[in-house]
């Protein structure tokens, strides 16, 4: 049984107040963001399916399937989504010394830089830890770097094998609100649930007036 908490308590939040976990908002805007990609054939469904939305959202790009697959990076840019660095291999940063932590969060973002046709309208400080795991040491130091750490005001938990699609479904439409920031994952492991609940939240929160934004 999963026990993360489909929305983050609002003590974690405190806790880590350095850390963005939602964005304050007057108006109703949800932000959708994307870990683990590009992946061929899921990032693009994605990718589609938002157009028809009119949807922006962020892409937490791991940077060695950057690597793998440029062209499928550069239709996320081309689609006007934000980047977002996700470390070179997906490490955990508990498990990972601080400077080979930031030693692999360079090397995702030289990646990223080098695969950004214009850099300079492009560059992204977005950073989010695989899993959520950072130290406070860690992080401290990621932010002295220039980025911006973020997190999540709710999880789909689409990635579970044991967590049905329409609980990853309802994960969402029940806990999401104005200015909530949704993880979702561009894989092959979370497709599944993913494939299945995302159309439906688009769905659901447009009919109710949402607008879907990018992290800038």
């Amino acid at each position: 049984m999963n026990l993360t908490p489909v929305k983050t308590p609002l003590v974690v939040q405190k806790i880590f107040p350095n850390y963005t976990w939602e964005i304050s908002s007057s108006t109703k805007e949800i932000y959708l963001t994307f870990d683990d990609g590009p992946t061929p054939e899921i990032t693009n469904w994605v990718l589609d399916l938002l157009k028809q939305y009119q949807a922006k959202a962020t892409f937490f790009c791991i940077g060695n399937n950057i690597e793998k697959h440029p062209e499928i990076f550069q239709n996320i840019i081309t689609e006007g989504h934000a980047i977002g660095n996700h470390t070179h291999n997906h490490i955990k940063g508990w498990k990972t010394s601080v400077s080979d932590y930031l030693d692999n969060v360079q090397l995702a973002q030289e990646v990223i830089d080098l695969k950004i046709n214009n850099p300079q309208s492009s560059i992204s400080n977005l950073f989010r830890p695989p899993y959520g795991q950072i130290t406070p040491k860690q992080g401290s130091e990621i932010i002295k770097l220039g980025y911006r750490i973020i997190m999540w005001s709710v999880l789909s938990i689409d990635w579970d094998d044991f967590v049905s699609r329409k609980i990853c479904l309802n994960n969402v439409i029940t806990k999401a609100d104005s200015g909530s920031i949704i993880v979702f994952h561009d894989s092959i492991k979370a497709s599944k649930n993913m494939q299945y609940a995302l159309p439906k939240v688009l769905e659901h929160f447009s009919n109710k007036g949402y607008t879907f934004k990018s992290i800038t």
